[in-house]
């Protein structure tokens, strides 16, 4: 079969619009209260595309990934809607596609079975011979001897613990791959390669949802990348601008958040993110953002702007 270019995928894998995320919480007296910790999230994802997720602990990319796995606690609500090839997707069907046409890579390494070998973990209790290869190949490439197949995840270090994660992501057939912060505890050269794989894998049609810190290294592997802030989107721009610099960019936090990686200066911004209880009205930006005016206390949509998507009125 003759492989599709990128520019064929027309419409997305998954497409998520207007998430928001609440949680029942108790106050002062066992009173209930609901905490909105997303808000009019959206974010998108094709065929043969990897989209990186960028932006500061807290700002919902780890509860992204857990909503459309449909694994949120039960004190959670959400509204918004999601489509998986073109099809709504409720609980029931991410509980029938997680693990098979919905892979994810978790940011923890406590996901792995203290219980169960590697090995069983990574190809089920069942595996052919084809996925037996492809899982020695992955485990070649990520440097994983065969041995570690045989081994309790109690004997892994962190970082062998990183890999066999990824590696059961690779080999798991799934259509759409969430990679939940996948490099930590990993050296440079590792890092890159695991990149790589999830790269080869949405140029094989896959497509890819990369939740990292390692920004930098996603810009060399991403198509786009969508920054989050205090639990919604902020912008969404292809890759390329990220790598020619804040001029190509479009909202304030992501020329700030450029601006704050080490090769570019580490300068820092004034202020924090808000807290989830305590959000400012309007752009959830404006207390830091040196463009605020008066029409920023008021809701800002998400428009499209130089081939991307912002979310802010000021953005040129």
């Amino acid at each position: 079969m003759e492989k599709k270019t990128k520019e064929e995928y027309v419409h997305p894998l998954l497409e998520v619009k207007d998430l928001s995320v609440s949680f029942r919480m108790y106050d002062t007296g066992l009173e209930q209260y609901d905490l909105k910790v997303i808000s009019n999230l959206n974010i998108d994802v094709k065929q043969g595309e990897i989209v990186a997720v960028a932006g500061s602990s807290g700002s919902g990319k780890s509860l992204l990934a857990h909503a459309v796995m449909g694994l949120l606690p039960e004190n959670a609500a959400t509204t918004g809607e999601m489509y998986y090839k073109g099809m709504p997707l409720i609980q029931k069907e991410k509980e029938q596609l997680r693990g098979k046409e919905i892979a994810l890579v978790p940011q923890s390494v406590a996901y792995l079975d203290p219980s169960m070998r590697v090995g069983t973990q990574v190809l089920g209790e069942k595996p052919d011979q084809r996925k037996r290869k492809e899982q020695k190949e992955v485990f070649s490439r990520l440097h994983l001897e065969e041995h570690v197949e045989r081994l309790y995840p109690f004997q892994l270090s962190g970082g062998m613990a990183r890999r066999v994660l990824v590696s059961t992501a690779l080999i798991s057939g799934a259509d759409l791959i969430i990679a939940d912060e996948p490099t930590p505890g990993l050296d440079l050269e590792m890092a890159v390669e695991a990149l790589t794989c999830f790269r080869e894998m949405a140029d094989e049609g896959k497509a890819v949802i990369l939740i990292t810190h390692d920004i930098d290294l996603a810009f060399h592997v991403a198509d786009r990348v969508a920054v989050f802030y205090a639990g919604t989107t902020v912008e969404i721009a292809p890759s390329k601008d990220f790598r020619e610099g804040p001029e190509a960019l479009r909202h304030p936090y992501s020329k700030a958040l450029w601006r704050a990686l080490p090769q570019n200066g580490f300068v820092p911004i004034p202020g924090f993110q808000p807290y989830a209880k305590a959000l400012p009205k309007g752009c959830l930006f404006a207390p830091r953002c040196p463009n605020r005016t008066e029409e920023c206390e008021k809701p800002i949509p998400m428009q499209e702007l130089r081939g991307g998507t912002v979310r802010c009125i000021h953005a040129t």
